[in-house]
């Protein structure tokens, strides 16, 4: 059974700069196949109706076109042992009001909200035994890395599905970004 998401993808070219950061880091795990995509909602594993309602609601979803940079490196978490090596992104608050907005419609169609707070990254690699020595200086080598901003335009309902290869992303639908409209006042 597939398991869906809803992102933000990224454009081919940044894909590929993306994908130049991914070597020289022992027990890195890279994202593979240029999917990188910016998460505003994981929802799991779902079929047969939860598939038709998510896709119907996601067209409720009103947002403002806006643009994304990506630039810095990371890891979550921030303490302990380093999982994710992640890239930073911002898109300021239009970005924040299309999570928003996503996870208002997808809780109407009976999709609870995440349980830990949005924050917005990029994951460049899933990180094993990685030392922190290490990372960090990885990290410190890439400290003025960044790309130009790129326009969102729309954002995609993806599905996931794991095989001995990783995981595999498909894009179920696309969703086009409109401005948001002024509430009507009655006079």
């Amino acid at each position: 059974m597939p398991r869906l998401f809803v992102a933000v993808d990224v454009p081919e070219a940044h894909k590929l700069a993306l994908e130049s950061l991914c070597n020289g880091l022992p027990g890195a795990r890279w994202v593979r196949d240029r999917q990188f995509h910016l998460t505003l909602q994981f929802i799991g594993a779902t079929e047969g109706p939860t598939v038709q309602a998510v896709t119907e609601a996601l067209h409720g979803v009103r947002a403002d076109p806006f643009e994304l940079r990506l630039a810095g490196l990371g890891h979550f978490p921030p303490r302990g042992e380093p999982r994710v090596l992640w890239v930073g992104v911002d898109g300021g608050e239009e970005l924040l009001a299309l999570h928003r907005q996503v996870e208002r419609v997808l809780k109407r169609a009976g999709i609870p909200p995440e349980d830990r707070k949005y924050s917005p990254h990029l994951t460049l690699a899933r990180l094993n035994g990685t030392p922190l020595p290490r990372l960090l200086e990885f990290m410190r080598g890439h400290l003025e890395w960044s790309l130009e901003p790129f326009p969102v335009i729309d954002f995609q309902l993806f599905s996931s599905t794991l095989s001995t290869d990783g995981a595999q992303h498909r894009i179920e639908a696309s969703y086009p970004l409109f401005a948001a409209r002024p509430e009507r006042r009655s006079t």
